[in-house]
């Protein structure tokens, strides 16, 4: 018998998920609130949904690849998808969201019958074009081996990082301070080159070769050159992802300095009205700060 999953957040990185699913044979009953990703949906083969009860409708399992924890919130308990999947179905959240929320999230779905999976995932819009997401779930052993099949269709790297949803939260959040740190220290050593006049193509080069090198260098570094480089990621997505670690870093007790700083210099690009652009573009900031041009020397 064919899984049917329902999927609801048809974005950037949702729909080629969605695809995915469709392509390894699953039945995908989709809902966006935007009606042409819901058409898009169709023409691969999906079902449209006319609402998030509709999509849940039915379904062996629920993906949420929404915005944040509001937005899953909203869509399971004020716009009746939990209501609409069947008991003992589950609920895989895969938005990138704090810890305690998903938390929250998680012990209100299960008292309602259902299961619920903790899975966020990192690879981007690249990684979820190919199906080669990294997946981090986190619920009971047995939940998380009834929907690897589903994970596995989207992502080629599925950990079951913890037994208590939140956990796979947490490992999330650790992934977006690092690669947080990581473009906004890049924008920063660029800055520093271009104040002293150094070719910026030539540090890349060296860089990219040296013990200094990172994924993050070799991958945001060109389009930091770049005037109007092309989105995979937005710097708002950084705004709301670092404002999630030093969430996670208060609840914790736990003092994140580099992570504060990469949060404010990645707030103040999008402060300027520049939020919408490529994450790599947060050097306009450090170019601001120091008085340096953008692009290269």
């Amino acid at each position: 018998m064919t899984t049917t999953v329902g999927f609801i957040g048809l974005g950037s990185m949702g729909m080629p998920m969605a695809s995915n699913l469709l392509a390894k044979g699953f039945a995908v009953q989709g809902f966006d609130v935007r009606g042409e990703s819901v058409r898009v949906l169709e023409a691969a083969g999906g079902k449209g949904a006319p609402d998030a009860a509709a999509a849940a409708d039915g379904a062996d399992a629920l993906v949420l690849m929404v915005v944040n924890a509001a937005q899953a919130d909203a869509v399971l308990f004020t716009d009746g998808a939990l209501e609409a999947l069947p008991a003992g179905a589950a609920v895989i959240l895969m938005a990138t969201c704090p810890p305690a929320a998903v938390a929250d999230l998680a012990g209100r779905v299960e008292a309602a019958g259902r299961r619920f999976v903790d899975a966020p995932v990192s690879g981007g819009m690249v990684g979820a074009v190919a199906g080669t997401l990294s997946i981090m779930a986190a619920a009971d052993a047995g939940t998380v081996e009834r929907v690897r099949p589903i994970l596995a269709a989207m992502g080629d790297k599925v950990f079951h990082v913890g037994e208590t949803p939140g956990q796979g939260a947490m490992v999330k959040t650790v992934n977006q301070l690092l690669c947080g740190v990581h473009i906004a220290v890049v924008a920063e050593a660029f800055a520093l080159a271009a104040k002293a006049g150094v070719d910026l193509d030539i540090l890349l080069e060296i860089m990219s070769g040296s013990s200094a090198s990172s994924w993050m260098l070799k991958d945001r570094g060109p389009r930091m050159l770049e005037a109007e480089p092309g989105i995979t990621s937005a710097v708002d997505i950084f705004v709301k992802d670092l404002g999630i670690v030093l969430e996670a870093g208060r609840d914790a007790k736990a003092a994140l300095p580099l992570a504060a700083v990469a949060h404010q210099m990645f707030l103040a690009t999008s402060g300027r009205g520049e939020g919408g652009m490529d994450d790599s573009q947060v050097i306009r900031s450090y170019h601001a700060v120091n008085g340096t041009a953008a692009g290269r020397c």
